[in-house]
Order: structure tokens, then C-alpha cells, then sequence
């Protein structure tokens, strides 16, 4: 006899067993039944246990234990960044939990301002840690304080971001690589919840304010190119579920800002300075006033025929910022602006495959520092090597 019919016939006999003592002593059955029963009831007192909890309700959850917080946004904001800080907001609003959105540096782009000034948000500018409203801080959209004196002592007990990094939350992480924007990780949070974007004309018991909606929504369109680029499937997802509630006249007052002059100028020096060594370009357009003009720039570059990764540098008050676009499967943009960096005192960069940006000063640039520095030629000759991989 083959072992498996020995195992199958131990274990009939072992059910018959079973059977026959449970039709014999049935209160015995009943006894486990509410055993079970009132482990249940322990377990799932107070809603389900953490792990069974969707996200959105285990961030919520957080933010009940403090009656204020300050939801941080990475330096400059852009719409996805904004748009999570309010979202952040709303659910905080929700548990009667004070929350103040604060920055670092400046909401420079035109884009960027119409869609705090159309959307009405009310955002705290901050130069130092000493400003910030509370000590309980939630960071969006990015997973490791910076950009303001004082940054690097900051420890969130919340951390909710779509980029690369090591920075958590003491008490609730949700850092998800694989989605085109952090917008996207708060709209579902908030359709887990319940939710219901509406028309204006609606009657919904658990309304989704428009202009939350609106802003999600273009959050998820700016950080994706408009659904074109570095896209999940998550991002389709959390759009349907919020355009019933978008409202389109808003929408498109952010999408279709007045442009100033300087920033146009800036696009047409980037074009006519623009140094090719196909596949790829550089670009210095010397001192700015706007500096959001230069990724700007990088954007239209990176759309030249036979063009498949750029880089614009600018400089402004003493430091060269840096603005990469890659549509090349080689060139990880923010990689690559890494590596030009490397070693070059008080210098930064990074971001994604697609899009990177970085800054250097230009005083330690120039070899006045720990270590031997390279002026704009070199620089501009680096840059190529680096999107070459040859650093």
C-alpha cells in the first residue's frame, strides 16, 4: 500500500473519529463555538485589527492620537505635493485634528501658484524648524525633511510618498515607488473611507469637497505628464474615482495660467544656447530671476527631434540649479545627476528615471572648499559624460 493511501486512510478514519464524538457530546461543539465567538469579539472590539485595516483608516487612526499637526511639503511645492498636504488636511479635519500646511522655499511656478490661489489653500511658509506649528509632523510627498535650517532634526510620525528613500514615520510609513504620484496614495485612502466625489448639484451622504477632487486630480495629471508618464495602474484607478467630482472650470484655470515674460525668454535662451552631442543636449542659460524656468526650459528641450535626455543649468544668488528630462531607457535622470555631483562640496541632486534636478554652489564649484571644485565648462562637459555613463 502506497503511503498516500495510508495518510488518506488515517486521516478518514480520524474525521469519522471526530464526527462520532461530536454527534455523541454535542454541547461540546457549542462550547467551541463560543469560544471562537468571544475571541472575536476580543479581537475586533475596537474595529478590525491594525493589519486587517485598510491604510487610510490606520492613517487616520494616527492622526486622532494629536489635536494638532504640521503636514510638511518638500522644498517649492508642486501640485502633487499640495494637493496631498490638503487631502492630508481634510482627513485630519475629519478626527477634529488641527492641521497647518507648511513649506520651505518658494511656489515659484505659474502652474504651482494657480493652483494654490485657485484652489484657496491656506499654505504657511517656513524658514527654520522653530517655525513649524507642532512637533507631531506628517511629511508628503517626500520621505526626508530638507530645504530649511534645522531640517535634518525633524522625525515624523507619519511619512507618505511615492520617491526612493529611506526616510520613515515613527508611526505610520506608506512610501509606494511604484506610483507616478503621491496624490494617488491619498485619493485612495480617502475612497476607502467613503468618500463620494459628487456634481454640484448632488446630494451625497459623505460629500468629498469639489476643490479636494480637483486638486487630486491634477496632482496625479502634473506628476505623470498627464497619465503619459511613470503612470501605475493605480493612477487610472484613483481618476475615475475622483472626476465626478472635478470641477473642470477650475481645472482648467490651473492647467492654463498666464506665462510671465522672463519665463518665455528663459525657454527661447535655453533653446538657442543648447549645446547637442546626440542623443543628448545641455543647456546653460547663465543668472535667472526664475528659477522654476528652468525645468521648464528642460521640458521643452528634451522634445527635440533626435533628443533623448537634456539638462538645463541656470544660476541665481550664487548657486547653479539643475533640471534633467530623460526619455532614454539609459539615462536614469536622477541617478545621473547624482554622479555629476558627486564629490562636489555643498552640491545635492537626485530624483527619478524621468526627471531629475539638483543644485551646486557656485563658490565651492569654482575649488574655494574641501576638495578640488570644476567651473560651468567642465560642468556642462560632465554632464554630457554622465548621461553617456561614462562617469
Amino acid at each position: 500500500m502506497s503511503k498516500q493511501a495510508v495518510v488518506g486512510g488515517d486521516f478518514g478514519q480520524l474525521t469519522d473519529t471526530a464526527s462520532a464524538f461530536i454527534e455523541q457530546n454535542p454541547l461540546v461543539l457549542v462550547v467551541v463555538a463560543l469560544v471562537v465567538l468571544l475571541i472575536l469579539v476580543v479581537v475586533f472590539r475596537n474595529g478590525p485589527p491594525r493589519l486587517l485595516r485598510p491604510k487610510g483608516a490606520r492613517f487616520v487612526k494616527q492622526l486622532q492620537k494629536y489635536d494638532e499637526v504640521s503636514v510638511l511639503m518638500h522644498p517649492n511645492p508642486d501640485p502633487d505635493a499640495m494637493a496631498c498636504a490638503a487631502a492630508v488636511a481634510f482627513l485630519a479635519d475629519s478626527v477634529d485634528t488641527n492641521a497647518t500646511l507648511q513649506y520651505p522655499g518658494k511656489i515659484r511656478h505659474q502652474e504651482n501658484r494657480a493652483f494654490e490661489t485657485v484652489l484657496d489653500l491656506e499654505l504657511q511658509n517656513i524658514d527654520n524648524a522653530s517655525e513649524l506649528a507642532s512637533k507631531n509632523v506628517v511629511l508628503v510627498d517626500h520621505n526626508v525633511a530638507r530645504g530649511f535650517d534645522g531640517a535634518s532634526g525633524i522625525t515624523p510620525f507619519a511619512v507618505i510618498d511615492h520617491h526612493p528613500g529611506t526616510g520613515t514615520g515613527t508611526q505610520f510609513t506608506d512610501c509606494r515607488t511604484d506610483y507616478g504620484a503621491c496624490a494617488t496614495i491619498l485619493a485612495e485612502y480617502i475612497d476607502q473611507l467613503g468618500y463620494e466625489p459628487h456634481r454640484e448639484d448632488d446630494t451625497v451622504e459623505t460629500p468629498l469637497p469639489r476643490e479636494l477632487a480637483t486638486g487630486l486630480l491634477y496632482g496625479i495629471q502634473s506628476d505623470t505628464k498627464h497619465l503619459t508618464k511613470g503612470c501605475s495602474a493605480a493612477e487610472f484607478r484613483a481618476c475615475s474615482y475622483l472626476f465626478a467630482g472635478v470641477d473642470e472650470d477650475a481645472l482648467d484655470r490651473i492647467a492654463n495660467p498666464q506665462v510671465e515674460g522672463e519665463v518665455l525668454k528663459i525657454k527661447a535662451r535655453a533653446i538657442t544656447k543648447c549645446d547637442v552631442n546626440p542623443p543628448f543636449a545641455v543647456s546653460d542659460v547663465g543668472d535667472v530671476e526664475i528659477v522654476d524656468a528652468i525645468p521648464q526650459a528642460a521640458d521643452e528641450l528634451v522634445r527635440l527631434e533626435g533628443v533623448t535626455a537634456v539638462v538645463v543649468l541656470g544660476s541665481q544668488n550664487g548657486t547653479i540649479h539643475l533640471s534633467g528630462r530623460s526619455r532614454d531607457d539609459r539615462v536614469h535622470m536622477g541617478k545621473t545627476l547624482q554622479e555629476v555631483v558627486d564629490n562636489i562640496p555643498m552640491s545635492s541632486a537626485g530624483g527619478h528615471a524621468r526627471m531629475g534636478g539638483g543644485q551646486l554652489s557656485l563658490e565651492h564649484m569654482e575649488g574655494i572648499g574641501p576638495r578640488k571644485g570644476l567651473n560651468r565648462s567642465e560642468l556642462v562637459d560632465r554632464l554630457f559624460d554622465g548621461m553617456a555613463g561614462e562617469l
